[in-house]
């Protein structure tokens, strides 16, 4: 399960079909190198995008 205290490195490299959901949300957290630092909540708040919309669209690939 993914939450918002996770790092976004950790995330896209543990669950790379996670990338497409980064892409709608039009986060390009792969390609930024202060995501080996940052966490979920972190990056949602900094581009403005609701964590609990982000949070579940991600936690479903998972489902998948």
């Amino acid at each position: 399960m993914i939450t918002q205290e996770m790092i976004i490195a950790d995330i896209i490299t543990q669950h790379p079909e996670t990338l497409p959901v980064f892409k709608q949300y039009n986060l390009e957290c792969y390609e930024c190198q202060i995501a080996d630092l940052e966490t979920l909540g972190h990056g949602a708040g900094v581009h403005k995008i609701a964590i609990d919309q982000l949070l579940t669209s991600l936690n479903n690939v998972l489902k998948k």
